[in-house]
């Protein structure tokens, strides 16, 4: 008969694994929680209270900050603020139009217009901004056509606030076109036919029934675009508007010699941003937790879309539905097709069917460079494509390790800390794990990644005695800002696939005796691995192009695609005379990698159990059709498949 002893918990030293497993855990946690979130944060807040007197040698906390608000320095602050509440009234405005066009109205050609405002889903930041910047700058197609037609235009009227505001109100409707859409269709159709039949106008259905169920998901997408303008980044680098964000990295970048207290004020206005950022997402828990939602009926009806009856109000939706959709799709059409075009026709803006070529994709060529009274100069492979080019292509190559690095590491230490929080839901320490993976929602991007090139740029003994911010090892620090700055959406996205695990599953594991480590690798992660997958594809979808910490952490070392790409567009760029040519292919090429995930995750991914199956039996349809058609035998299809 076997001990009895035996059967119990297992022992090291007399001390249970279990209890150890615990302790290891928690110190792990709470290491990586207060060395790469709260220390180095807290470093960069008290940074602006240690600068010291000169003459007398003391401390003076206040320093920095009457020297920031006496300078020019607020002016920063209040066009980052300026940016962020028009841009609320233009991604509004311009976002709840291409919903209502595409899902709430008829409209014709809703489907072509719907795939024309979802453009922005699969290019943004840096590529979307020098795509803008290819058509409206300086150089740009559309500004040497006005130029051409009307000379007295100043060929730089894309620049500055109106300029950022312009590309940043479309880039920024990704946003509606996903969450807004959810919600409209998710409208009961009922209360819409019951508002008809009371005799109510079809806009003062929308304005009275429509909208005000939608104000939720308005309020939030508000918020985030309100976050958003007030630390953009990419556009008023680009184009020229002295923005909080562009400051900060410049500031990080100079010396006492150069400018006063450089590195305190960065870190004051990393801290204002912070600032700002905890206020809205704290009055957004708020309002959320008000609850102000609209009840519907039981049985709710499949919304129809509703048509205009005024003639004139329909040919206007349709007019301004299309110059939207002209809006949208000309920097996509054109960066594609100058992607195929010559050296001389990107430069001259003129596309032409005998300069169509792929070398702005891969390949060399030679260029003459002409010169008065002598011979035109050859240049020797001036010309390089997007994947013959060794700095593009280690950007790329870069990109490509630190985003599935990043977006996998993210996946993995939400997947095991949320396993954690439901085995111990109703416990404090659960909730304190939750809240400490969400803190760094409660900070800008830049503030962290501000905060890791100040607290990690010298040999401190919390990383071994290693300068995290010297040669390859910023690479390694790179991972860890964008790790944790993907917790938050990954604890999101990943906690609601785990609500769909039947607990009757886990319990029927362990009556049959697996062990916690066996039942969640054999019964909960393989019914959450489809959003752990999705959280990953998205995750890698945005840091594969992310610019603004990249940005922050200037290093030869860490020079991520992005950064390849704004270098491109850079006015100072000397000797690269194909930039245009590669920037076009470059954005097409991330064009593809982000629509092949979004097709992925919201294509592929999204289809459930019964979707799937049945367009197997189509394949299935369709090919025995085929082998019909060709005459091909039972028996030899056998043979041929054995």
């Amino acid at each position: 008969m076997e001990n009895r002893a035996s059967l119990g918990p297992k022992k090291i030293g007399g001390v249970s694994v279990s209890l150890l497993y615990k302790i290891f855990g928690g110190v792990l946690f709470a290491y990586l929680f207060l060395g790469f979130m709260v220390v180095p944060c807290l470093n960069t807040l008290l940074s602006v209270f240690r600068e010291k007197n000169p003459e007398t040698g003391a401390v003076e906390p206040l320093r920095v900050i009457n020297y920031f608000f006496s300078g020019t320095m607020p002016s920063f602050v209040f066009n980052s603020l300026k940016l962020a509440v028009v841009l609320v009234i233009t991604v509004n405005v311009v976002g709840i139009s291409i919903v209502l066009l595409t899902e709430y109205f008829d409209i014709k050609g809703a489907k072509i217009l719907r795939l024309g405002y979802m453009t922005t889903l699969i290019y943004s930041g840096m590529a979307l901004v020098t795509g803008y910047q290819f058509l409206y700058g300086r150089d740009g197609m559309m500004t040497q056509w006005l130029y051409n037609m009307f000379p007295q235009i100043n060929k730089q009227w894309f620049g500055g606030f109106y300029a950022v505001l312009f590309t940043m109100t479309f880039a920024c409707t990704s946003n509606h076109a996903l969450f807004l859409r959810n919600a409209i269709r998710g409208i009961d159709y009922n209360t819409v036919e019951a508002a008809r039949n009371m005799g109510a106008k079809p806009f003062k259905v929308l304005f009275k029934v429509v909208m005000p169920t939608l104000l939720p998901t308005l309020f939030s997408l508000t918020v985030m675009t309100f976050i958003t303008g007030l630390c953009a980044m990419s556009a008023p680098k680009l184009l020229g508007y002295n923005s909080i964000n562009p400051q900060i990295v410049e500031l990080a970048g100079k010396t006492k010699g150069d400018i006063a207290f450089p590195q305190a004020q960065a870190a004051l206005m990393s801290i204002i941003l912070a600032l700002f950022t905890i206020i809205l997402l704290t009055t957004l828990n708020h309002y959320e937790r008000k609850g102000h939602y609209l009840s519907v009926s039981k049985t709710k009806a499949k919304l129809v879309k509703q048509k205009i009856q005024n003639p004139v109000s329909n040919v206007l939706a349709h007019i301004y539905a299309y110059v939207l959709f002209i809006i949208y799709m000309l920097p996509v059409v054109m960066i594609i097709l100058f992607s195929f075009q010559s050296f001389g026709a990107v430069n001259a803006k003129k596309p032409s069917v005998d300069s169509i070529t792929t070398v702005n994709y891969y390949g060399s060529e030679d260029i003459e460079i002409p010169r008065e009274g002598r011979k035109p100069r050859v240049v020797t492979n001036a010309v390089t494509g997007v994947f013959s080019n060794p700095k593009t292509v280690n950007g790329i190559r870069l990109s490509f390790v630190l985003a599935a690095a990043a977006a996998a590491l993210a996946c993995v230490i939400v997947v095991v800390a949320v396993n954690y929080i439901f085995k111990h839901k109703n416990r404090k320490r659960a909730a304190l794990i939750e809240g400490c993976l969400l803190f760094p929602w409660l900070l800008p991007t830049i503030l962290i990644c501000y905060s890791y090139r100040i607290f990690f740029n010298e040999k401190i003994w919390y990383v071994f005695n290693q300068n995290l911010c010297m040669g390859d090892n910023v690479r390694l620090l790179l991972i860890i800002a964008y790790t944790v700055v993907k917790l938050p959406f990954a604890l999101r996205m990943i906690k609601a696939a785990f609500y769909a695990i039947d607990e009757e599953l886990e319990e029927a594991a362990r009556n049959l005796g697996a062990s916690g480590l066996v039942t969640f690798l054999r019964v909960k992660l393989p019914i959450i691995l489809p959003s752990v997958l999705a959280v990953f594809a998205l995750n890698f979808n945005a840091l594969f192009t992310e610019y603004d910490m990249s940005a922050t952490f200037f290093n030869p070392s860490a020079v991520t695609y992005a950064r390849v790409i704004e270098s491109m567009s850079s006015p100072e760029i000397q000797n690269d005379y194909n930039a245009a040519g590669r920037q076009c292919a470059s954005t097409v090429f991330i064009m593809i990698v982000s629509g092949l995930v979004l097709y992925l995750v919201y294509g592929i991914g999204a289809r459930d159990l019964g979707e799937r199956l049945e367009r197997r039996d189509k394949r299935k349809k369709r090919i025995q059709k085929m082998k019909a058609a060709l005459h091909l035998p039972a028996k030899a299809e056998a043979k041929a498949v054995e």
